[in-house]
């Protein structure tokens, strides 16, 4: 193929989403080689290996292991018919608040550990293997939120009239968003001017006595000056303090008015350039589901595979070309997305795994880095995939990441691909950026067979992730950024 043909493939599939296939053996067959070859041709980071006519191994260069200095734009746009925002890494060069000091590994581990375990400790193991997760009352802690510190996206938006800008993480683990408001007596430095209500002419505060007050539950602690007071206490300590309030959200081109948020005037453990957070979670306070009536009842997101990419956020997302499981939700712990994880995939082969291992069921998660996964499934996990590394010398563990390697002197690796099987037959194909952190096995498991399952942000990378939360479905789209 001429150069100039190339290129204008490329251009051509980068403006096309590239589906997560389903486990047929068709879509397996020779149809899918030059979609393939064209994929080799064009990409950057990663590229897709065959071993006897099966898509078993995958290329990783080591480069795309290591931070980005330079920001690239996404290679697609999400299908939508509501709006789309970017997102980006918060560490990354693409970050509009970036951290002055990046957490190392180990303390990110650390902290993702917290927050793995606050996501389990809200749930019991379901022996039924419905899905439908119980909170257990002697489990449950008296905080309120998850870690804040493992958020790793950010998303820019406007709050007030005029517009203020304000840089969030997003977070699908908690439903009350929140920013830093003046007058704030205990705040974090942050990039961006604390958002001021007084200047805000379309700014208000809840009442103690309205409904919506009522409607934050645990998370409505009082009242000061007849104003309704928030608090939530994250699983690493972390807290926030302040004004439960309305005004209006700017995202892209839309607005959205009356959207309900906490005006934080005491904030403690947190140490980011960020403004807020934005809960993307299940309950009624969430931005997803505050906005359902204009945009409808799904919301997307990619997680770009390296912090020099950009991704983005989607509300009201297009439903069609995902590959479809259904989503589980829970009465009792309404914040968090389900979905059951059936079988484990490594180089193409299925793990002996007996299903019944899954059976405590699996949340979906954007501020868990790390998949959790029962321990007797990580352990096959983890065999299989060190069996097809025997070129590479093993390396010491690295915090709950204990199958690590050693790459030196590679400029490019090559990987077992590691697929993810949910019920209702999607097979998600993760990307290598999903599968290798840090030279390490992207996964850990938990200590039992009995804990939740999480499936964490690394796995996620690269992914348009749908939440149909109308129809009932978790989705995945490969190759959306």
């Amino acid at each position: 193929m001429p150069p100039h043909s190339i290129k204008a493939a490329c251009q051509s599939a980068a403006a096309t989403h590239i589906s997560v296939a389903e486990p047929s053996k068709s879509q397996y067959a020779m149809a899918s080689v030059p979609k393939l070859l064209l994929l080799l041709l064009c990409s950057y980071h990663t590229f897709v290996a065959h071993a006897g006519g099966d898509r078993s191994y995958k290329l990783l260069s080591i480069g795309s292991l290591n931070s980005d200095s330079v920001c690239s734009q996404p290679k697609a746009t999400p299908s939508s018919i509501g709006v789309t925002v970017p997102l980006h890494h918060r560490h990354g060069p693409c970050s509009p608040a970036p951290s002055k000091k990046v957490p190392a590994l180990e303390e990110m581990l650390r902290r993702d550990q917290l927050r793995a375990d606050y996501i389990q400790r809200k749930y019991s193991a379901a022996k039924g293997g419905a899905g439908d997760v119980q909170q257990s009352d002697a489990t449950v802690p008296t905080t309120l939120g998850t870690s804040l510190n493992t958020l790793e996206y950010v998303i820019t938006v406007g709050i007030g009239s005029p517009a203020a800008t304000q840089t969030m993480l997003i977070d699908t683990g908690s439903d009350v968003s929140w920013v830093q408001c003046k007058p704030c007596s205990q705040c974090h430095s942050q990039a961006d001017p604390l958002f001021d209500p007084s200047s805000s002419s379309t700014y208000s505060s809840f009442s103690c006595s309205s409904a919506t007050c009522a409607q934050l539950g645990q998370e409505g602690n009082g009242c000061s000056r007849s104003q309704c007071q928030y608090i939530i206490t994250y699983g690493d300590g972390s807290s926030t303090t302040g004004t439960y309030s309305s005004d209006t959200l700017a995202l892209g081109s839309n607005t959205v008015r009356n959207f309900q948020f906490g005006c934080s005037q005491v904030e403690s453990g947190f140490n980011d350039q960020t403004d807020g957070l934005m809960g993307l979670g299940g309950g009624a306070q969430s931005l997803a589901s505050q906005t359902a009536g204009t945009f409808g009842r799904a919301f997307s997101y990619c997680l770009p595979p390296t912090p020099g990419s950009s991704g983005f956020l989607t509300l009201g997302a297009g439903t069609s070309g995902f590959v479809k499981t259904p989503m589980l939700r829970s009465s009792q712990v309404p914040t968090f997305y389900g979905v059951r994880l059936q079988a484990i995939r490594v180089g193409g082969k299925q793990l002996s795994i007996p299903t019944s291992v899954f059976s405590p069921g699996t949340v979906m998660d954007s501020g868990t880095v790390i998949t959790r996964l029962p321990r007797t499934a990580y352990s096959a996990l983890s065999s299989a995939f060190k069996a097809g590394m025997k070129q590479y010398p093993s390396a010491p563990p690295s915090g709950i990441l204990d199958t690590c390697f050693d790459f030196s002197g590679q400029s490019s690796i090559s990987i077992p691909t590691v697929a993810l099987v949910f019920s209702g037959g999607a097979v998600v194909d993760l990307d290598p950026n999903g599968i290798i952190l840090s030279s390490c096995l992207a996964f850990a498991g938990n200590s039992d067979d009995s804990s939740l399952g999480i499936i964490g942000n690394v796995q996620q990378r690269t992914f348009e992730v749908l939440y149909d939360v109308g129809g009932g479905a978790v989705g995945f789209k490969a190759g959306a950024c």
